[in-house]
Formats: C-alpha cells, structure tokens, sequence
C-alpha cells in the first residue's frame, strides 16, 4: 500500500519539519530565493510544495490556495508526514483604523469566522498561535525596524461578503454581484473594528485551530493589502512590502528551528 498522501502525492521524508505556508503558488518562489538545494516536489491543484534549505536548515515553503477548506487539507497531510512548525505569509485587509498599506499584523489570535474549522471543533475552541512564534516574529519585525504590531485577526470565508467599499452615499457598501448585502453585513465590520480585531483574512482561523488540535506549532504574519472598508477599487496592492515580510519570517523561523 502506497504511503503517498490523497491530495498531494507527498511521501514521508520529502518534507521537512519547518514549513512557510502561503495563498499564492507564485510566492513560494520570492520565499524560496537563495535557498539551497531548492527543489520542487509538488506542484497539484493549488498545492505548490519546494524543499531547500536556509542557513543549514531544512524548509520547506508551500501554497495552500486560497480559504480554509484548502489549507486544512494541505496542513493534515504535512502534519502527518512530520512537519511541526508552521508560518504563514500572507495579505490581509486592514480593519484598525490606523493601518496603513504595507503594515505588518502578527496574529496573536484569530476570530473563527470560517465553516471548515467548526468542522473539527466546537467554535468556543480557540485559534490561537503559537507564542514563541510571535515572539520570534515581532523581533525579528523591531531588529528590522518594520512597522508591525501583534493583534487578532478575523479569519473568514466569504471575500466579497465580508468586505466593503465605501460610498459618497451610504458609508460602507456591498463588493457582491448586484450590490447584494444584508443589514447585518455593515453592522458585522462595525462590530469587530469596536473589537479591536486588527485585520482579516481567510487562513489564520483554521491553520491556528488545526495546529491547537494536532498539536504542533503555527504563526502568522501578514502584510496589510487593503482597509476595509476600502477608499475605493484602486485602494489594494498585493505586492507592497511584501519582501520584508518574507525576510522577517524567515528570520523568525530561523530563531525557533535553532532553540
């Protein structure tokens, strides 16, 4: 019988014990830069796995699409091949008021607003990562002098429901197909900006409650993208400083794999 997983073919010794998760298959190549020994070792459906090593020590990077149904499954299969330790580099939308384009959030926590982790656990069970990856990640931030800050994310499944533009008119408005929206839409962004809940998401809430519950360790840190509610359709970019979150996670994960 094949030891091969379901979804990705992965094999037991093909990945090791530090992994840097990401959305987009196009990222693993910015994370994977100067790498040595960088060598692909799956490339199916959304999953893109490369293999190397930094500093003398054995990484992997991976891409787990987009939402949480996709990074359960991916995380399952690397759990059980042995991988322990996990960072996530990602985008996310700015709800703090004063975040800018290009912040950086290290989740402390993540408001589980996804269907896929209810589906393992009750939802008073916790998202919460693993503290010496926050630590590990908010030095590396400050010995870059990045502009970072720890907080809760909310972690969701619905982009163009749980997010808004805003209108001379009405204030916040739908991003939906035909401007579909409930009461309830608005009143939910409020409702967590009142919270202090940082930025949003839509990885952090199941890769946290994966991890608590497979009990291996996971952090995550992103670059703010977009504000919710957004100024207006030009007010997104991926891209911005998205380099130096990459470097600060590395060096994060560098800190934690040599203890």
């Amino acid at each position: 019988m094949s030891n091969a997983q379901p979804i990705t073919g992965l094999t037991p010794g093909q990945v090791p014990k530090h992994v840097f998760l990401c959305g987009d298959p196009a990222r693993i190549d910015r994370i994977t830069a100067g790498w040595e020994g960088a060598t692909e070792v799956c490339n199916v459906r959304e999953y893109r796995v490369v293999t190397g090593s930094w500093g003398g020590i054995p990484m992997a990077a991976a891409s787990t699409g987009i939402g949480a149904p996709s990074t359960a499954i991916l995380l399952e299969e690397l759990v059980k091949l042995g991988s322990h330790t996990f960072i996530r580099i990602g985008n996310s939308g700015g709800l703090a008021p004063d975040l800018e384009l290009g912040d950086l959030v290290v989740t402390t926590g993540s408001v589980r607003d996804d269907g896929t982790s209810r589906s393992y656990v009750l939802p008073e069970y916790p998202a919460v990562a693993d503290h010496e990856l926050v630590g590990a990640l908010l030095g590396a931030a400050k010995e870059r002098g990045a502009r970072c800050r720890a907080g809760i994310t909310w972690s969701l499944d619905a982009f163009y429901m749980r997010n808004a533009v805003l209108t001379e008119s009405d204030g916040m408005g739908s991003m939906s197909v035909d401007d579909y929206w409930t009461a309830d839409h608005p009143n939910r962004i409020a409702d967590l900006r009142a919270a202090r809940v940082q930025n949003c998401e839509m990885e952090s809430g199941v890769l946290l409650t994966l991890a608590g519950l497979f009990g291996v360790r996971a952090g995550c840190i992103c670059v703010v993208s977009d504000r919710t509610p957004w100024p207006g359709p030009a007010e997104i970019d991926l891209d911005r400083n998205m380099g130096q979150c990459i470097e600060i996670a590395l060096d994060a994960m560098m800190h934690v794999a040599r203890d």
